[in-house]
């Protein structure tokens, strides 16, 4: 039975009815009666008759998709996004077969989380037996020894699963806004602050430099980052590090609690080069214990690291030399710049 022919039965059935409803008590009985019959077709029945088998793939190369480099599903022969009504007049089987196809970008969300994302798949209830029911979650190997932060991240109701927050987004725009990968990936690019990432890269990696002169420069939080970084590693940068051009750095030795033996080392071996009107190195006064403060020759902030690039090459240039020649570099160097003693 065609779905033409459904709809001509029931538009028959209900053409019938309005003229009954406009006769008197006979018609209004066989007007009950046509109700009575209407109500017990089965309308999905009726359907099934004339589709085709509830048989999918079970891969997205069965199905003939695949996700692209941008994470958008396209048919692997046209190119094209995906189709809902693949055939014109079967709703119940096309809705079947995206439901299919929705189990299917589940799973390959799941494989994502695992492998791109290298979260681990944690059963719960933790205690289950067999043969309770169960669900799970996915998790950071570091979730639970991680003392800085955790995020969770929850998604809605309806047919969303673990790492989705729509499944039509998925299917429809992309991986980027149907998923919680992004998320992910973002919280682990952050996870960690500044500081310690500053920590991590000088014990991977500087601190096994075989260099005999380590400079630094650091801007705005930057130099936030280096005094921490010689609080917990204070002696070993003390050991290799020969001097720090900070620009416009935000760093507060008291409110990071910096030692006096820090403050010093940063007096004979740091420079500040601040926004300022004044020009190019001259002293800038400052409330703070540690190092000298000269202008930038800039009142933008974001300017100041080139500004007073040629002034920082030559402070690095002498400091290097007065540390070959084991003579300390004084903390001002040109005659219009006042000695932090004089402050």
């Amino acid at each position: 039975m065609s779905s033409s022919f459904i709809t001509l039965i029931l538009l028959t059935i209900w053409i019938n009815m309005a003229q009954l409803q406009q006769g008197g008590p006979d018609e209004k009985e066989k007007t009950t009666a046509l109700k009575d019959l209407l109500s017990r077709i089965d309308l999905d029945e009726l359907m099934k008759k004339d589709e085709p088998p509830l048989e999918f793939p079970d891969t997205l190369e069965g199905f003939e998709y695949a996700f692209n480099e941008k994470g958008q599903l396209r048919h692997i022969k046209t190119g094209e996004p995906f189709v809902f009504n693949y055939r014109e007049d079967l709703h119940r089987w096309n809705q079947k077969r995206y439901e299919a196809l929705g189990e299917i970008i589940t799973k390959y969300v799941y494989e994502l989380l695992e492998k791109e994302c290298h979260l681990k798949k944690v059963t719960l209830p933790v205690d289950a037996t067999e043969s309770e029911p169960k669900s799970f979650i996915f998790m950071s190997e570091d979730a639970l020894t991680n003392p800085d932060k955790l995020m969770v991240l929850i998604h809605g109701s309806g047919v969303v699963r673990a790492g989705q927050w729509a499944r039509r987004l998925i299917i429809n725009e992309d991986l980027d806004s149907g998923t919680q990968i992004p998320y992910i990936k973002r919280a682990i690019e952050d996870n960690g602050s500044p500081e310690e990432h500053a920590i991590y890269v000088w014990d991977h990696f500087i601190a096994e430099s075989a260099a005999e002169n380590i400079f630094f420069v650091a801007h705005s939080y930057g130099g936030l980052a280096f005094v921490e970084l010689m609080i917990q590693r204070e002696a070993d940068v003390k050991n290799k590090v020969t001097a720090v051009a900070l620009t416009d750095s935000v760093h507060n030795v008291w409110h990071q609690e910096a030692g006096k033996t820090i403050r010093e080392w940063m007096r004979e071996n740091c420079c500040n080069w601040v926004s300022s009107s004044e020009p190019l190195d001259t002293s800038v006064e400052s409330m703070l214990p540690d190092c000298p403060r000269v202008s930038a020759g800039t009142e933008r902030h974001e300017l100041t690291s080139w500004k007073s690039l040629p002034s920082i090459f030559k402070f690095f240039s002498e400091a290097s030399e007065a540390k070959n020649s084991s003579v300390k570099l004084a903390p001002t160097r040109r005659s219009n710049r006042i000695k932090y003693e004089e402050l």
